[in-house]
């Protein structure tokens, strides 16, 4: 009876994943992964290529870390690979929250270039997470290759990304501010101040960056 019972628990919190109410959805999540079960993993990363509310698919990731990572990784990884933009940002979000580095050789130059500004920032944030120890420079050079990209919350979380890396990141963020594209110039000297001084914030580094491109290396080099 009792088998039963959880089975047919089971297949309600299945189907109120597609329910068209995002608050059943939400309870949905907080239910599975409140009573972890494998058979649930393939129906959370598929709910989680196409969930349209941000809150509910935070839940669908927190539900997912809640499973073995032994199971969970696999579809993660397959996920990654999907045509979809939003089923390779969210899958590679939950791999950096799962934190299993069997799944770094999935974080391709391709997802750390990708066109869609989202997968692009979840692949440059697992990528930081899952890198094995020695591969930090490797990184460093393909995200500096980054630089100068999109709006302000994208390239504050390039900058985030890089700093990450440590010293590791130096000397690509250097090169990157040698850059003629004065966009360029800007992001990668205002990522270098914020990895000597956390506290100055993105906005104000930005801004001097750019106060230091437009005067020129002559003029900007006693700042």
């Amino acid at each position: 009876m009792t088998i039963t019972t959880q089975e047919t628990a089971a297949a309600r919190a299945l189907e109120a994943l597609g329910d068209s109410r995002s608050s059943v959805r939400l309870r949905a999540a907080l239910a599975i992964g409140t009573a972890p079960d494998p058979r649930f993993v393939d129906a959370l990363v598929e709910r989680c290529a196409v969930e349209p509310e941000f809150f509910v698919r935070d839940m669908l990731t927190w539900a997912l870390t809640r499973h073995p990572a032994s199971v969970t990784v696999p579809l993660l990884i397959r996920a990654v690979r999907s045509r979809r933009p939003q089923a390779r940002s969210q899958a590679l979000h939950t791999l950096s929250k799962v934190g299993d580095r069997q799944a770094w050789p999935a974080i391709t130059g391709e997802l750390l270039t990708d066109a869609d500004d989202d997968v692009a920032r979840s692949a440059w944030r697992a990528a930081v997470v899952l890198a094995p120890e020695g591969e930090e420079s490797a990184l460093a050079i393909v995200l500096a290759t980054q630089l100068g990209r999109g709006d302000r919350e994208t390239q504050l979380s390039l900058s985030r990304a890089l700093v990450a890396l440590g010293e590791a990141m130096v000397p690509s963020v250097r090169a990157a501010a040698a850059s003629l594209d004065p966009v360029v110039a800007a992001h990668a000297l205002a990522t270098e101040r914020l990895l000597g001084d956390p506290d100055s914030g993105f906005e104000f580094a930005i801004e001097e960056a750019k106060r230091v491109v437009a005067l020129g290396p002559a003029d900007g080099a006693g700042q």
